[in-house]
Parts: C-alpha cells; structure tokens; sequence
C-alpha cells in the first residue's frame, strides 16, 4: 500500500467535503489490510472504501504525521534498553551466568553476543525477557515521549513523496490576483488558506476553514493547531500567550478594515482556544493607525491579533525564500547578514514586539 501525505488536512470536516477537495474517486470492497482494534488490542482484517489509482491502494495521511522510520523500534529497544539491564544483570550474578566472563578493575564484564546467545534476539525472545522486566520497557516508552520525533520539512516530504516543493511565488500571485470586493470574499479565503498553509506548515498544522464556535453561532475563517517545536508559534508558547489554535480571519475588503473587524477576531478567542490570531486584508488607508489599535487590544487583555496585508505576505514569502535558498557568505564580509531558519517568521516577530508597545 502507497502512502501520500495530504497537502490539505481535513479533520473535522465531512466525507462528502473530503471527498470532494481531493477529487479522488473510492473503490468499495477494498482489503484494508492489517488494522490495529485498540479495545481487543489485535490486528484485524476487513473490507472498507480506499482510492485505487493504477490498482494499487492508497492511504492518504496528513502529512504532520509522516516520518522516515517507526518512533519506537524494536531493534533500538533491544540494543540500547534491554540488553545493558541483561548484561547488568549478569555482572551482578555472574556465579549463575554465562560460562564465559571477562573481569575488569574487578567487575564482571558480559558481552551483548554472550546475552543474545543466552535469551535470544528474536521477537518472542525480546518479549519474554520484557514481560520479566516491564519497567525496562516503560522507562524505554516515557523516554520517546519526551523526545517526540520532527516531523518532516517540505524538502523531506518533496524527496520521499517525489512531489514538487510548494510553489510559494505563485501561492502568492494567486492571492494577489483576487479582486478587491465581497464577490471574491471565497476566492481570497481559499487563496490566503492555501498560501499561509504552506508558509507555516509545519508550525502551524490542520488547517480547517469556517471552524464552528460556541455551538455554530460563531464561524472564524481558518482555524490552526499550534504543533511548532521552534521559531515563533513556539516563542507564543514559551512567553505565556495562549495559542494552541491560531485563528485568522480573511477581509477582501475595498474598503478600509477598522475596529470592527479587529473586535470581530479578538471576539474569538478564548482561554481554552487561544487568544492569538492573523487579520489578512488587502490593504490599508492607514495602516500605522491599523497596527496601533492592535496594541490597544492587546494592552486591554483582549488577545493579540497581527495584521497581513498584500505587501506582508509578499514580505513573508521573500522571508522563506531567503531562508530555503540563503545567498552565498561573503566571508570577506565583517557583519554577514543572519539568515533565520523559516520557522522564525521575523516579520510576526516585529509586528508582535508592536503590539507591547
């Protein structure tokens, strides 16, 4: 079974959309494989609807949780966990250990190829011996989980998936050709979704459009999940500013965007939800007034809203660019420009420092 990371993450959203916004058709009886039951805690198997492009099975998966190899792996466990508690073990109790032992400044020295001939390597082997010892495992478990694994970059995902790089210079020519006005208000939101996703993946994850609050009565545009393990989604986290969904509201506006759509958003957040979000518009009459009263929001405790116009995506696109392909170091150069890592987004950087005034 071929696996695709899906370049738009659809959780929360219906079949029928999701089925719709890829455009690939399902077969139904299809083997699904080996499917773990997590209540009879057993692999099943049965028949259920997959895509089956050129015959094959495909499982689409969203892309945050793609990686290279398992997180937790057999072999790494036996090598680096089991084995030195069998091979302590047998230092200590080397009157009924293995024939041979080598002795060293007075301790008892076991091989890893003495241990594995005594209990094995194999499967089984490795679980008996653990069943033995469960706390070896568990130590082993609570370590992975404090080091979860990265997920991987666009460049990563391109070279395992052999896909294309997304095309920032032309996600963003997309939201640039939107007409001005309420008649392309849909056409901008799925342009500036479409390019953000892109720009903050993978800080920002999951993706959902006209994200439902306080049972339906309440809609914000785009809706993010906070997964960043650095730059600045992790600086929000690290500072105390409640972002564990990031929320942007998108005004296609020929006119000018003023309080009402700055207390529109902030409306929106919450403790639990997060009190951090993006205002894209198309412009501003005066956008040094714009940016002043974010700070007056934030200053009263009402969240921290960022406000992108046309010029700051093209800023923040130049940003990643500038960070995916860095110009040769002049070496001869006393002060060399910093080039930061995508993930810090100084333009975010800036605006939020504003925002303290």
């Amino acid at each position: 079974m071929r696996l695709l990371p899906l370049v738009m993450q659809f959780w929360g959203k219906s079949e029928i959309t999701r089925r719709a916004q890829i455009d690939i058709p399902l077969t139904e009886g299809v083997v699904s494989g080996p499917v773990w039951n997590p209540n009879a805690l057993e692999w099943e198997n049965g028949f259920t609807e997959l895509p089956t492009p050129d015959g094959d099975k495909l499982l689409l998966v969203p892309k945050m949780i793609v990686r290279r190899s398992m997180h937790m792996s057999r072999s790494e466990y036996y090598r680096h966990h089991l084995v030195p508690v069998l091979q302590e073990e047998e230092s200590k109790a080397a009157s009924r250990g293995l024939a041979e032992t080598v002795r060293h400044r007075g301790k008892v020295l076991v091989t890893k190829k003495q241990i594995e001939k005594k209990y094995g390597s194999t499967k089984p082997d490795v679980t008996r011996e653990t069943l033995k010892r469960p706390s070896v495992y568990e130590h082993y478990r609570a370590m992975k989980r404090k080091v979860p694994p990265q997920p991987l970059s666009h460049k990563e995902l391109s070279d395992t998936a052999d896909s294309p790089m997304p095309d920032y210079e032309k996600l963003l020519q997309e939201v640039l050709d939107v007409p001005a006005g309420k008649a392309d208000a849909t056409r901008y939101h799925n342009a500036v979704e479409s390019l953000l996703t892109a720009i903050f993946y993978p800080s920002l994850s999951m993706s959902e459009k006209e994200f439902e609050i306080h049972d339906g009565r309440k809609r914000i545009d785009i809706s993010y999940t906070n997964t960043a393990r650095d730059g600045f989604f992790k600086y929000l986290v690290r500072h105390r500013i409640r972002s564990r969904y990031v929320f942007v509201e998108c005004k296609n506006y020929g006119k000018e965007v003023a309080n009402p759509e700055l207390d529109q958003l902030s409306s929106r957040f919450s403790t639990l939800r997060g009190e951090f979000g993006i205002l894209a518009c198309r412009g501003f009459q005066d956008k040094e007034l714009f940016l002043r009263r974010c700070g007056d929001t934030a200053r009263d405790g009402r969240g921290y809203v960022i406000a992108l116009d046309d010029e700051d995506l093209k800023r923040l696109v130049a940003d990643v660019l500038a960070a995916l392909k860095p110009a040769p170091v002049d070496l001869s150069d006393p002060e060399p420009v910093h080039i930061r890592p995508v993930a810090d987004y100084p333009l975010l950087h800036e605006r939020l420092r504003q925002l303290h005034g």
